[in-house]
């Protein structure tokens, strides 16, 4: 017997990470417990080097210290990187050859969450991992206590080396526009804009875990109108914002228009299909037709894959993709990195695809096929409900004859476009999307969509707000 146990809040063991509010749902001893049980699975599998992160959140150095006084206590050495961007730990992972890596971090949640993203060995920690780290916490199954140790490592000048490495920019010099929005990844954008050629502007570039400008959620339109208006006074060529741990990435174009998860991601495809022809090109389920066909079209083998950055990592793994993407903005390059999402390595491969255009990147954004479409629709369907009114639906619609992708959820495919629903895997929510050519196509989507959702009982989501036309 350890004398150890500890249970968590149950809303707090998610999908993807462990998150909660700080000082109710989640608190210092379940950041000890957090690393107790992490490092006592590190030890099973023979590994003995954890690296930790954290945000720039208030409550993070808080936090972090108790995580790492649990993975000592398991008997891990760790190594402490200190406040940095989540991928920069990925990256500390590699470089450092450790066998896991925890990152203290509440992404783009309010300023009272915080949480803790993992990674074991190589791969993400996640799902059934992170169901099984509970029920081992409140079981008290962990390695008998013992004395690890802990230093700190400093590796942003490498990381930044590193990135800088893949610069690929021609002679044209770029002005650029930057918001890291506050978060941990500031202080590595004022290091990587002293390298870049060109001239660089950074806007809420110091770590601030209230978060005084704005929410760092670069995929709500109204968190980048500060951005949006610093790159039309500059006439800038392009703006790049993050969200509070920089593994997602926004990019505003020269006229100030929004280059959604999608549109970026075929930026990026065209580039990397010319050195890696017929190579396979991940997006998940609420991307547009428009990636898909324009994959295709440049020579690239699309697949269509589940939402969620870790089922994302683990598919790219497996199928030796050198390049994902999300509608959320996470980005993740195999090509000549390490395949996991990180916003500022993707800056900077833009960068150089954007330094090596005849023209503008607005007038790329502009010559893709134009497509109407709804914002992504969530709106509350109970746990219990959730996945069973989706399967409702298939059954429905195979019962049609309708032709469905179900990869996640169904994306029901029609003359007119596609519509797709799907229940997250975070939250107690339905999401919905609809994507035509024209307007009288996308209101006959959203129809057939509404009678589905009637059919279960479920009333017509909030279709309001303006049909983003991308």
């Amino acid at each position: 017997m350890t004398g150890f146990s500890h249970r968590f809040e149950p809303t707090t063991l998610r999908e993807y990470d462990i998150r909660g509010i700080v000082g109710k749902t989640l608190s210092g001893d379940d950041a000890f417990a957090i690393g107790r049980v992490f490092g006592s699975i590190v030890a099973r599998q023979g590994g003995t080097k954890v690296a930790v992160g954290r945000d720039g959140r208030l409550s993070s150095p808080e936090l972090e210290p108790r995580l790492v006084a649990g993975l000592m206590a398991s008997g891990m050495e760790v190594l402490r990187v200190g406040t940095c961007p989540t991928p920069m730990l990925y990256f500390a992972a590699y470089q450092l050859g450790t066998d896991g890596a925890i990152m203290v971090t509440g992404s783009h949640n309010p300023p009272d969450y915080n949480g803790f993203k993992s990674m074991i060995g190589k791969k993400p920690f996640f799902g059934k991992d992170i169901q099984a780290l509970g029920r081992m916490a409140a079981d008290g199954d962990v390695v008998p206590e013992a004395q690890g140790s802990e230093r700190s490592v400093d590796i942003a000048a490498d990381y930044v080396a590193r990135m800088m490495k893949d610069y690929d920019g021609g002679d044209r010099a770029l002005k650029v526009v930057w918001d890291p929005g506050n978060g941990s990844g500031a202080e590595i954008v004022n290091r990587l804009v002293q390298e870049l050629p060109g001239t660089h502007t950074v806007i809420n570039g110091v770590i601030d875990g209230t978060f005084p400008a704005h929410h760092p959620d670069p995929t709500v339109a109204k968190n980048l109108e500060q951005i949006i208006a610093e790159v039309a006074r500059q006439g800038a060529d392009l703006g790049i914002a993050f969200d509070g741990d920089a593994d997602r990435i926004g990019v505003v174009d020269n006229e100030g228009h929004i280059l959604f998860g999608d549109q970026l991601l075929v930026v990026l495809a065209r580039d990397v299909l010319k050195a890696k022809p017929g190579g396979t090109i991940i997006a998940d389920v609420k991307a547009s037709q428009v990636l898909f066909d324009e994959v295709a079209k440049a020579g690239g083998a699309p697949l269509m894959w589940k939402t969620g950055h870790s089922l994302i990592k683990a598919k790219m793994a497996e199928t030796g993709a050198p390049l994902a993407g999300e509608m959320s903005g996470h980005i993740f390059f195999a090509d000549k990195w390490y395949g996991f999402d990180d916003a500022l390595y993707s800056a900077v491969r833009l960068l150089g695809i954007v330094a090596r255009m005849e023209g503008t990147l607005s007038a790329v954004r502009a010559a893709m096929p134009q497509v109407i479409n709804t914002p992504e629709l969530r709106f509350d369907c109970s746990e219990d409900r959730k996945f069973a009114v989706v399967a409702e639906v298939k059954a429905r619609l195979a019962g049609q004859g309708a032709k469905v992708a179900d990869v996640d959820g169904v994306r029901v495919l029609t003359e007119d476009g596609w519509w797709l629903l799907r229940a997250s895997n975070t939250q107690a929510v339905l999401v919905a999307r609809c994507e035509a050519k024209t307007e009288a196509g996308l209101e006959r989507l959203k129809a057939q969509l509404v009678d589905q959702l009637t059919a279960s009982g479920l009333a017509a989501p909030d279709f309001s707000g303006e049909n983003a036309g991308h």
